[in-house]
């Protein structure tokens, strides 16, 4: 399979994104990547939007018309505490309650795992978004294949630093699992980057397998329409 993951126009240039400011207030370089997908004025929907450090990063950055979703009630508060239109709900359930094509761009950041039905999800997210940006932790990476092969323990790395019985994740996926699952509900990617595990994009373009490997996350830009062959 000839299929290669490339940098994510991240408007960011790479020395750049690599020098970005550290600690208190300084934005996440895979949200960083995530910005650069997002167009100005863009109407946004961020899906399990935290603390809406993200959504308020788009709405600095990109000027966007930003709404969002979070399933936690002290997520909730502290995006309203930001001054962002946030609501409390849930992507397995509540998703199916908007109509088509309501949003320019709908964010799905580190949450797919997470959710009950990520088929079903992804399904949704097409439909009410014209594009789609997913980000995930990959458990194909090498680092996560070392600690199953060689301890024989569920991993604990800084991507997914909770133990097996604390984790959120409950549908743990690689880079070529999700290339398989946009297959499946024909979904067309647009743009791809794997992130290594600082959260920097990799510089190379390489086959998915190498991704897989290497990546500790994927990040996602998807279009309805024939998935890639």
């Amino acid at each position: 399979m000839s299929e290669s993951f490339t940098d994510a126009a991240s408007g960011v240039p790479w020395d750049a994104a690599e020098s970005l400011p550290r600690g208190e207030g300084a934005a996440r370089i895979d949200h960083i990547v995530v910005l650069g997908l997002v167009p100005p004025g863009a109407r946004v929907l961020d899906i399990g939007c935290g603390d809406g450090s993200l959504l308020a990063l788009l709405r600095d950055r990109r000027g966007v018309d930003g709404r969002g979703i979070e399933l936690s009630r002290e997520g909730v508060n502290a995006c309203l505490a930001r001054g962002l239109p946030v609501i409390q709900g849930d992507a397995d359930t509540d998703l199916a309650n908007y109509p088509d094509d309501a949003f320019d761009v709908v964010v799905l950041s580190q949450t797919i795992q997470a959710t009950r039905n990520p088929r079903i999800v992804l399904e949704h997210l097409l439909r009410i978004g014209r594009q789609v940006i997913i980000s995930f932790p990959n458990f194909g990476h090498w680092r996560v294949r070392a600690e199953l092969a060689f301890r024989g323990r569920m991993p604990v790395t800084e991507i997914m630093p909770e133990t097996w019985y604390e984790t959120p994740n409950i549908h743990h996926c690689t880079i070529r699992d999700f290339v398989g699952l946009c297959r499946d509900v024909g979904a067309r990617i647009e743009k791809a980057t794997a992130l290594d595990a600082r959260g920097r994009p990799m510089r190379f373009s390489m086959p998915w397998w190498f991704w897989n490997l290497i990546g500790a996350q994927g990040v996602f830009l998807l279009r309805r329409g024939a998935g890639r062959g």
